[in-house]
């Protein structure tokens, strides 16, 4: 199905000179001389480069079919890790390259969604909230507040965040996975 730069959406694949394309993000210009045209930030399925191209407006493209699945991940093993598709029950291995970021977030048997761009998998998406304990901290001390400073924190899954002083070792966080950001103490 062909679509015009004026249907693009951030997240959407599409076809550009016969290879995969994610939309990162995009903005119409209207300059006041010359016509119009769309200036995007794409990411390539294949080798995961993100490229800045131009294009004239109404220029059309071909959309690549998007389906998201939700898959249990099962463990980490050397460079692998393992998830199991909740509806068929079908176990799947994935590189490091391909779940990205989103290792940090993803602890055992939590729920992420798997994206495919048609038939290639384009990453892993964890879920927006985590609940994760505290493997690593400095203590706090007498006095310290809410309003006070903050600290760097290893959670159980290696990722590192700012949390307030109170924080301690074995505490369980909620945890924002869109920007690593420390949310309350469970």
């Amino acid at each position: 199905m062909a679509i015009s730069t004026a249907d693009f959406k951030n997240g959407k694949a599409i076809l550009i000179d016969g290879k995969p394309n994610v939309i990162i993000e995009f903005q119409h210009v209207k300059p006041g001389k010359g016509g119009a045209f769309v200036r995007t930030k794409v990411r390539d399925i294949r080798t995961g480069r993100v490229n800045d191209l131009t294009f004239r407006s109404g220029e059309k493209f071909d959309e690549i079919r998007m389906e998201i699945k939700e898959m249990q991940f099962l463990y980490h093993d050397g460079d692998d890790y393992n998830f199991m598709d909740n509806e068929s029950y079908e176990q799947i291995a994935l590189s490091a390259d391909v779940v990205g970021d989103a290792a940090k977030w993803l602890k055992e048997n939590d729920t992420a969604s798997v994206q495919y761009a048609g038939d290639e998998l384009i990453g892993v998406e964890p879920p927006m909230f985590v609940e994760l304990k505290v493997a690593q901290t400095e203590p706090g001390f007498k006095g310290d507040t809410v309003q006070g400073g903050t600290k760097p924190a290893t959670l159980e899954t290696g990722a590192v965040v700012q949390v307030p002083m109170f924080v301690n070792i074995d505490d369980l966080l909620k945890i924002d996975t869109r920007d690593g950001r420390y949310i309350t103490r469970l």
